[in-house]
């Protein structure tokens, strides 16, 4: 009786302290088969145990709530944080509104279509009013098509980063290549264009969203393989036929001629990481602002590599990491040498491409930055004020401050120019 006793008093206090020793969402062994009505049968065989009762119901609610997603085939489930909470959110408010961006998009395509019908009859009155033949008049007025100057230098956009990012950034993504294509495409000289790792939800939204424009892109190139492949693709194509001219800033004589293939140490003293490995490929430079070197000029039949990455700053160093591991070279460009920057400024993709596009135009970094880092972060030349470079990028032809906040970040405008592309030649 007393061994009875005993197992019976241990029995009622490991009962007694089940509501205090475990979560509520824990069902012990001999109450997982307990058929009684306090046992309730879930999802996929699951047995809910309503007996139990928490001390603090308010909380318990609360906690409740953060596991009721099950994971797997619904024999368990595991408690989320807050913060996958507010993701799960956000992806499912994504997701209702891709019906109005869809509508959206197609509203503004049709606006557009209107305007220039409506414009094109105008000039079709004014032509027969004044006696003229409209569409000899049509025809003077299109514009002339520019032809392509390409140059042996190439830039590749890294898109290997899809795993850490969200939907939407990789929808901001494929806004910066449609962007990047645009503003290599209008430049006086066109570097080679290669996309590389372009597979998964971009791949598929270029294909289904942008109607696969992007194979109309003369000078644009998109593989499925790693930076390194898109690489030795480039040497190739530079080294042939199509290569390109190699322009005055790509040229190297005179006291220029020991710069070739160099890049600057940074007097930054911050920690230098280690130097680069003597195997390490030198016809491919990955730009990345965690290298110890500054770039000091673009370098003939080179390959420049542009991380493809918009996570809102959380994966620090993660295209360095990723050029150290694949043995190429880095750099960084020369922002600190040339501009005065109040606020730390992180550069998009297209960005970064239009600056070293403005480069091979000009040779002149300052010149180059000045077209395109956004004046409402505070960015000057260095010796010049804010007022002195504005009246000279009004002077130039340049953007103003107030030309630069109306700019802002356009997405959807460069996706809907990417189903129209420029005239090719």
């Amino acid at each position: 009786m007393e061994g009875n006793n005993m197992c019976s008093t241990a029995i009622d206090m490991e009962e007694s302290i089940i509501p205090d020793s475990l979560p509520h969402n824990t069902i012990t062994a001999d109450r997982s088969t307990d058929h009684s009505p306090a046992a309730e049968e879930g999802e996929g065989g699951q047995i809910h145990d309503t007996s139990v009762v928490e001390p603090n119901a308010a909380a318990g609610s609360t906690q409740a709530e953060s596991t009721e997603l099950v994971e797997g085939d619904g024999q368990s489930s595991t408690p989320i944080s807050k913060n996958q909470l507010k993701k799960l959110k956000r992806q499912r408010v994504w997701e209702e509104r891709k019906g109005d961006r869809k509508r959206l998009r197609k509203e503004r395509k049709q606006d557009r279509t209107a305007r220039k019908r409506a414009e094109r009859e105008e000039r079709i009155a004014a032509a027969e009013a004044a006696g003229l033949n409209p569409e000899e008049v049509l025809k003077t007025e299109k514009p002339s098509k520019q032809q392509l100057n390409p140059v042996p230098v190439a830039f590749i956009l890294d898109c290997d980063f899809e795993e850490y990012m969200r939907d939407p950034e990789i929808v901001s993504l494929s806004s910066q290549v449609v962007r990047s294509y645009s503003q290599n495409r209008h430049s006086s000289h066109q570097a080679h264009l290669f996309v590389s790792s372009f597979k998964g939800k971009m791949k598929t939204r270029f294909e289904t969203v942008l109607s696969n424009s992007h194979k109309q892109w003369k000078g644009t190139y998109f593989i499925e393989e790693d930076f390194r492949e898109a690489a030795k693709k480039a040497s190739e194509l530079m080294a042939g036929p199509d290569g390109g001219e190699l322009v005055d800033v790509l040229r190297t004589d005179g006291d220029q001629a020991a710069k070739q293939g160099r890049v600057l140490d940074t007097t930054d003293a911050s920690p230098v990481p280690e130097s680069e490995s003597v195997d390490v490929d030198k016809s491919v430079v990955y730009l990345s602002s965690e290298s110890p070197y500054t770039l000091e000029k673009l370098e003939p039949y080179t390959s420049y590599v542009i991380g493809g990455l918009v996570d809102r700053n959380r994966e620090k160093g993660l295209c360095y990491r990723r050029a150290r591991e694949m043995k190429v070279r880095t750099a960084k460009l020369p922002i600190g040498e040339y501009m005065a920057m109040q606020s730390r400024y992180v550069l998009t993709t297209n960005q970064v491409v239009e600056i070293m596009s403005k480069w091979l135009e000009s040779g002149d970094w300052g010149e180059a930055f000045l077209g395109v880092m956004p004046k409402r972060k505070g960015g000057v030349l260095k010796g010049q004020s804010l007022e002195t470079q504005d009246s000279d990028a009004n002077a130039n032809g340049g953007k103003s401050l107030e030309d630069d906040k109306q700019n802002g970040d356009s997405d959807n405008i460069a996706e809907e120019s990417a189903h129209n592309p420029a005239p090719e030649t």
